[in-house]
């Protein structure tokens, strides 16, 4: 269990948000996490009176919309960081670690989008959906360390197991991640782009980020050139997995896969039950907050059908080989289910730290 949470049955189903306005920070407001970042908070009236997007030169001068407003990026530099009370880190993990020092010491929160942080000695991998899944409380700190954003895929697995053993002890799971390139941001959607065009039309394909043939194919491993390897990346799911479940649910069989899709994970998860089951037992146990049940052909996860939602969508069916074996199709939009994880954490934090203690 994460050092700074502790079990309490008094944990409220969503985050009570302090009574404050607060000031915020977005590193990396041009990417795609950024602009997701922007919209959750607006979509959830997170109680702010000023919010600065900030990125690198090549975003510079961008207008922008936050909420009703609209307003340029602006360049990182320190003085950006006075009286900021929440900094989200939705920029590549070397701009994270290079200025995320300067906003701590300036009185703000961190909130890491770009797991650069977590081996920060006081950084802790937080989801608060998985936390009021336990009963897990927030321990109030003045000057918390780092919350690093579970990454989205690892929410969905911790998620979908913690509700599936209220129904019966899970003996085996095994799952299959499907990665989009939104993972690797605009640039990751723009290389899958060229590489389908440049297919259709007999050119050579562009590799600077995969640095092997993405589109029209699937791969378990990406070429020796990428940064970060798609090995890395699986053990980043798994071992954020572990931060948020510790031994409250087994620990799945993962492979993960890169798909031909711009948006959107996909989960092939086949689990084994210790006892007889069946599908609508487990539907039960599944849905709730953040979790919608598919029961027809119109409402079926895909990544398409998950784009811009926050629930996770399930259509759940019996293996017919295995009596207590079950396979779950799920769905979930990679950006968004990490960006409500991000102001989640900042909602969690600000109902703790009443503003003008922070600075």
């Amino acid at each position: 269990m994460n050092s700074n949470l502790k079990s309490s049955p008094a944990s409220h189903a969503e985050p009570v948000r302090g009574g404050n306005s607060y000031r915020l920070a977005i590193v990396g407001a041009g990417t795609l996490k950024g602009k997701e970042v922007a919209d959750v908070l607006s979509d959830r009236n997170f109680p702010s009176i000023d919010i600065k997007l900030l990125d690198d030169d090549e975003a510079l001068g961008k207008l922008e919309a936050v909420g009703d407003e609209v307003t340029f990026i602006q360049n990182v530099r320190n003085e950006k960081f006075q009286n900021i009370d929440f900094t989200f880190f939705a920029s590549d993990p070397e701009s994270t670690r290079k200025n995320w020092k300067t906003a701590r010491s300036a009185g703000s929160a961190i909130i890491d989008l770009s797991a650069a942080l977590e081996d920060e000695p006081d950084a802790v991998v937080r989801s608060p959906w998985i936390e009021r899944q336990l009963g897990q409380a927030l321990v109030p700190e003045l000057q918390p360390g780092p919350a690093i954003v579970a990454h989205p895929a690892a929410v969905v697995l911790a998620l979908v197991m913690l509700r599936v053993q209220k129904v019966a002890p899970l003996k085996r799971v095994v799952a299959t991640v499907f990665e989009p390139a939104s993972e690797h941001g605009q640039k990751g959607m723009d290389e899958l782009h060229e590489q389908t065009v440049n297919l259709l039309s007999f050119q050579q394909l562009p590799k600077n980020i995969f640095d092997t043939q993405v589109a029209f194919n699937m791969v378990a491993r990406y070429g020796e050139l990428s940064m970060p390897a798609l090995a890395a990346i699986e053990s980043r799911v798994l071992r954020h997995y572990q931060r948020i479940v510790a031994q409250h649910a087994p620990v799945p069989s993962l492979l993960l896969v890169q798909s031909p899709i711009f948006h959107g994970h996909a989960f092939a998860i086949h689990i084994e039950l210790a006892h007889t089951a069946d599908v609508e037992a487990i539907s039960r146990a599944l849905e709730g907050d953040h979790v919608k049940i598919a029961h027809g052909a119109e409402d079926a996860p895909s990544n398409v059908n998950a784009a811009g939602q926050t629930d996770i969508q399930v259509a759940i069916s019996a293996d017919a080989s295995q009596p207590n074996g079950f396979w779950l199709w799920a769905a979930s939009d990679n950006l968004r289910v990490a960006a409500a994880t991000a102001v989640e954490c900042a909602e969690t934090m600000a109902a703790t730290r009443p503003r003008g203690k922070i600075q």
